[in-house]
C-alpha cells in the first residue's frame, strides 16, 4: 500500500477513536506513524500532537453540537492541561526517545487496565 494511503488511514483511525471515546486518538495514532508508515518515533510524537489538536475541536464540537459538554466541569481541565502541554512540549526535546517510549507504553497499559477494570 502506498505511504500516502497508509498516513491516511493511521489519521481515520485515531479520528475515529478520538471521535467514539472524547479521546485517544494519539494511543492509535503513534504506534501506527512508527510502525506502519516509518516515521521517526520523535517525529512521531510531534506529528501526532499536531494532528490530534484539529480532532478534538472537531470532537469538541460535534459534542458541543449535541449537548454533551458541561463548561463547569470542562474549565478546571482545560487550564490543568495547558499547563502541562506547555510543560510536556518544553521537555519533549531533553527526554530521550526511548523513555518517551516508555512512559507512552505506562499510560497506555494504566489507561488499558482502567477501562478492562
Amino acid at each position: 500500500m502506498d505511504r500516502v494511503w497508509k498516513i491516511r488511514l493511521a489519521g481515520a483511525a485515531a479520528g475515529a477513536v478520538n471521535g467514539c471515546f472524547g479521546g485517544g486518538g494519539g494511543m492509535v495514532l503513534v504506534p501506527a506513524l512508527k510502525g506502519w508508515c516509518g516515521v521517526e518515533q520523535r517525529r512521531a510524537f510531534a506529528n501526532c500532537v499536531a494532528v490530534i489538536l484539529p480532532l478534538c475541536v472537531l470532537s469538541a464540537a460535534v459534542y458541543w453540537w449535541r449537548g454533551g459538554i458541561d463548561l463547569g466541569v470542562a474549565w478546571p481541565y482545560l487550564l490543568g492541561g495547558l499547563i502541562g502541554g506547555f510543560l510536556g512540549g518544553r521537555l519533549f526535546g531533553k527526554v530521550p526517545v526511548v523513555w518517551l517510549r516508555r512512559i507512552f507504553a505506562v499510560f497506555l497499559l494504566y489507561g488499558g487496565a482502567r477501562y478492562l477494570l
